[in-house]
């Protein structure tokens, strides 16, 4: 995307500031119909006990009220972008890098918001590493529907563990929420930007290129509440495998001289399609799964499953089973 495409808005109400402001952390926002939630998180960012920053809220094609809320924050010095047509989540950030002024980026999805001293937790962070860690991360607080309270803890790398792009292909990045990190601006010049034919992976996909280059860094305690939304169910099934298509075939020829990775791949995509009640559309890539690795049990038992007993009931419970022990292994209620 070229700068000349980026619509900037600074209407009554809403500022844009100078071109000689530099800030140390620019603040990106992509908003699409949550003017019912915008508010909080940027409220969240008001209260940040680290000030360096700037703020950039793009407005992805909203057609509620975005701009209005932006103008409740004056203080903020808000820098709004608008999309004219809705271009999806990753579109949206890359015209919020575009525009960043700041060394290092910042993300916030308008249904989340920060702990108030998320910014300066990690800028510290920051001030005493090499450059080349390009990414500090934090765990998460995820909080239901329901108003329950978890701790998710983010996989963990640290700069000794160098780049590691191996096991990023692994999908040992997933899990790391982008709203918890903060990222050297350099890091977008290198590894690029995110991917717009993705719909889902978004994240994913930009953390496995940022493995190549960059260190990380997990600071392990939770510096964002992530809520859990209605948007957050929201999967389309041809969309989401169509997501991992493109990565598989963006990264292929390093995936595949792994066996168990190649598997690991298309095991994922028949499980989700099993869950969703697609089995005949599951059974080729759990085969694939199993060709690429013999041993992938999971795959096996899907597969032999959606023979045997096909059914999205069937599938959601072993799911549910599996999201129940993973977050006794790796997570607690607060």
């Amino acid at each position: 995307m070229n700068m000349a495409s980026i619509e900037e808005t600074g209407r009554d109400g809403v500022k844009t500031p100078g071109k000689s402001s530099m800030p140390a952390v620019s603040v990106i926002v992509p908003s699409y119909n949550r003017a019912h939630l915008l508010g909080r998180a940027l409220r969240s960012v008001a209260r940040q006990t680290y000030k360096d920053f700037e703020v950039i809220v793009v407005d992805d094609g909203s057609t509620d009220d975005t701009e209005g809320v932006v103008k409740e924050f004056p203080s903020l010095n808000i820098r709004y972008i608008r999309h004219e047509r809705n271009k999806g989540e990753a579109a949206a950030r890359n015209t919020g890098v575009m525009a960043a002024r700041g060394e290092f980026i910042a993300f916030l999805d308008s249904d989340d918001e920060w702990l108030p001293e998320k910014l300066e937790k990690q800028m510290a962070v920051f001030a005493g590493q090499s450059p080349k860690v390009g990414i500090v991360y934090s765990d998460m607080c995820e909080i239901e529907r329901n108003g329950r309270r978890r701790l998710w803890r983010s996989p963990t790398f640290m700069p000794e563990d160098g780049c590691f792009y191996m096991k990023a292909l692994n999908y040992k990045v997933y899990g790391i929420g982008i709203g918890s990190a903060i990222v050297r601006r350099e890091c977008f010049d290198k590894a690029g930007l995110f991917d717009e034919r993705l719909s889902y992976y978004v994240d994913f996909d930009f953390f496995i290129r940022l493995s190549r280059d960059y260190y990380f860094y997990h600071l392990k305690e939770p510096l964002i509440n992530y809520h859990v939304t209605e948007d957050s169910f929201r999967w389309v099934t041809a969309a989401h495998i169509g997501s991992r298509e493109v990565i598989l075939a963006k990264y292929l020829d390093d995936i595949q001289k792994s066996p168990e990775t190649l598997s690991l791949h298309y095991w994922k995509m028949g499980r989700f399609l099993c869950v969703h009640n697609e089995c005949t559309r599951a059974r080729p890539y759990l085969l694939k799964a199993i060709g690429a690795y013999p041993f992938n049990f999971k795959a096996w038992t899907f597969l032999i499953i959606s023979i045997l007993l096909p059914g999205r009931l069937t599938f959601r419970f072993i799911s549910r089973i599996r999201r129940r022990l993973k977050s006794l292994l790796s997570g607690a209620e607060l």
